[in-house]
This record gives C-alpha cells, sequence and structure tokens, in this order.
C-alpha cells in the first residue's frame, strides 16, 4: 500500500517537474502557521504512514515520514524510550515529517540535542521526481557531508521526505521540576551558575517571577541536585512542559505576535525594555525568548542581529500579513549557497517555494 503511495507521489513530482508546476506539500497540517502561505498545487503524504524497523535494544526507529507523531511517541513510550528533542505536535495530525522538516525542538532541546542532531538518515523525492537516499541507521556511518540533516529545517523546500531514521533514548529512571520564585537577572544568573555543574538540568523556563527546572536521571542524582537547588517541587510537572512545548500556557493565548529569538543565553533580559517583563517567556537556559506585544519588527531584527542570533515570527498578529516572510533575511554570503542547493535538489523551483524565504 505505501509503496503504491510512494510512487503515486513520484509519479504527481515528475509530472509537476515536466511542467513547472508549483507543489505545496502538506500531511498533518499542524505547523501550516509556520512560514509563508504557498500558493500551488496539493501533494498529500499523510497517508505514506507506517513504522518499518524498530528494535528497542539498538535505539533507532525508522518509519515513514506521514505517520503521525502521537504513534511514534506512543510506540517509544510503551518500550520505556522516547524521542530525545522532545518535539511539539500542535495538533494530534502532527506527522513525523512534518516534524523533521520544520526542525522544531521543545524544552530538552538545549540539554540534549536538536532534531537534526537525532535525524540519522532519511529517503526523500528531490525536485526532480528522484528517489534518493542519505545516510542510514547508525551513528557515524556518512562520510562527507551530511545531505540528511539538511532537510531538518528545510521545511520541504529541499524534498518531500519519504522516511525518517531517527535515535532514540531511555526515559529518565526519575524526574522532578522545581519551581523558584526570583528577578530573571536571578535567574538567568542561576542557570548560568548550574550549567557549570554535573547537574541534571534536562529544562529549564522563566516567565512572571516564576523560574522551572526540570531535573532528570538516576533518582540519588536528582534528589542531590534538589537539595542543592532548593525551591518548591512543581505537581503535575509532566503537564507544565507538555503546555508549554504544545504552548496551550496562557502566556502564548491571544492574537498578538509572538516571535521567537534565538540567542546568547547571556544576552542581558534588559535588552527588551520597550515590553514589560510579563510579555517576555525564557527557555533553554536563556538561548530562547519567546516575545509577544507591540514591539516593531525592526527593532526585534536588530536586538536578534547584536546578539549574534536571529528572530523568527513565529505567529503573526492579528493586524500583520499573512504574506510577511517569518524568518529573518538571510544574510548576502548564505543566500547563494541556499540558492545553490535549491537549484540542485528542485532545479524547476517546485516544492513548497517561497515557504521558507521568498528567494527560494
Amino acid at each position: 500500500m505505501s509503496t503504491d503511495i510512494s510512487q503515486q507521489l513520484q509519479s504527481q513530482i515528475l509530472e509537476a517537474y515536466k511542467n513547472s508546476t508549483p507543489l505545496c506539500i502538506t500531511g498533518g497540517n499542524s505547523k501550516a502557521f509556520y512560514g509563508l502561505p504557498v500558493e500551488a498545487t496539493p501533494l498529500d503524504v499523510s497517508q505514506h504512514s507506517g513504522v518499518l524497523n524498530y528494535e528497542p535494544t539498538e535505539l533507532v526507529i525508522t518509519a515513514r515520514a506521514g505517520s503521525r507523531l502521537a504513534d511514534i511517541e506512543k510506540l517509544l513510550d510503551e518500550n520505556g524510550q522516547m524521542l530525545p528533542f522532545e518535539p511539539p505536535a500542535f495538533a494530534e495530525s502532527a506527522t513525523l515529517g512534518g516534524t523533521i522538516a520544520c526542525n522544531l525542538s521543545g524544552p530538552r532541546r538545549a540539554y540534549a540535542g536538536a532534531a537534526r542532531d537525532f535525524l540519522l538518515g532519511c529517503k526523500i523525492i528531490n525536485g526532480k521526481g528522484e528517489i534518493l537516499s542519505f545516510g542510514g541507521e547508525v551513528m557515524k556511518n556518512v562520510a562527507g557531508y551530511d545531505v540528511s540533516r539538511l532537510m531538518a529545517g528545510a521545511m520541504g523546500t529541499l524534498g518531500v521526505l519519504l522516511e525518517v531514521s531517527l535515535k532514540v533514548l531511555p526515559k529518565p529512571e526519575t524526574e522532578l521540576t522545581q519551581q523558584l520564585t526570583c528577578t530573571v537577572d536571578q535567574a538567568l544568573d542561576r542557570l548560568h551558575a548550574w550549567s557549570q555543574t554535573p547537574m541534571p538540568i534536562t529544562a529549564s523556563s522563566y516567565h512572571d517571577n516564576q523560574l522551572h527546572i526540570r531535573l532528570s536521571g538516576a533518582g540519588n542524582a536528582v534528589a542531590a541536585a534538589v537539595q542543592n537547588m532548593g525551591g518548591k517541587t512543581l505537581d503535575n510537572a509532566a503537564a507544565y512542559w507538555h503546555n508549554l512545548k504544545e504552548q496551550s500556557l496562557a502566556f502564548f493565548e491571544g492574537d498578538e505576535a509572538l516571535w521567537r529569538l534565538s540567542i546568547a543565553s547571556d544576552t542581558p533580559a534588559n535588552l527588551f525594555n520597550a515590553l514589560d517583563d510579563t510579555r517576555i517567556l525564557y527557555e533553554w537556559g536563556g538561548a530562547l525568548r519567546w516575545l509577544k506585544g507591540n514591539i516593531s519588527e525592526e527593532q526585534i531584527l536588530n536586538i536578534a542581529r547584536d546578539a549574534g542570533g536571529h528572530a523568527t515570527l513565529f505567529r503573526a498578529g492579528a493586524n500583520m500579513s499573512d504574506n510577511r516572510p517569518a524568518f529573518q533575511s538571510l544574510p548576502n554570503e548564505l543566500l547563494p549557497i541556499h540558492r545553490n542547493l535549491k537549484q540542485a535538489f528542485d532545479p524547476n523551483g517546485i516544492l513548497n517555494p517561497g515557504r521558507l524565504h521568498p528567494e527560494l
């Protein structure tokens, strides 16, 4: 069945390549808001699903890209394992392919790694209708450039994901979350100090004078960290971190613009004087900052650039155009590289044109 579906997808892409017909790759549509809208013929990959290979002792899972993320996580959970990068889904319909294509990671990302770091290999259909395989199912099996990781974050602009192989990890023996009341400067100072210690921190967040720290690992190590750190142990902590990664906390409610800043964790908090502290939520030890409210795009981009990072308009505000680019413009030295990659994988520019950047 899935073989037939992959052949159908290949035929559709071949036909589109011959006629230079743009295609909009769709799966679960849980992240349709992310990036620029694509006006093109839909290419539905959601039916290309199913686990192809999973041996828990090998800590690797290979599945078709249309597989539901919830089904993958349920299977792993039944075997005491997890996706280490803790990806957000944003809807029950979320697929594995969309998860990798967007390269979005959750609270554990700063302490375990990003989605691309656990991508071992993939199979794609490029913009010429060719089926290509990269990487494999073991670590360090790639000589030269690791092309598979190019697909993480490319948002389908380089190829349609057919299959994905990921490294998984065992779930921790013990997990507790400590809640401390402090100022933002105190929170950042503590996070930086703790990062220099062997404390088993696997998630952190700060908002509205409340610092949350998740500790995961062996029971003795977690207990020692709790004693050293202090604070109050949070009840129902799993729900808190789930709601944070799925953006269902009260902070994310409303129709204001939501910006995602990836910057150095030691960037001072006072850069955002135009915003009340309650309009900023910190994750990843201070390296990921969510901003919402009336702050100019120019100021956001300048702050991100000066801090050596980048900004993403994660959610447009009620008064903003849907056609406003979500991602910060590529610098002049990088744009030719991206164009050359696009030309190599999708010479006629038919795959999700403009979804990532208007120039691509």
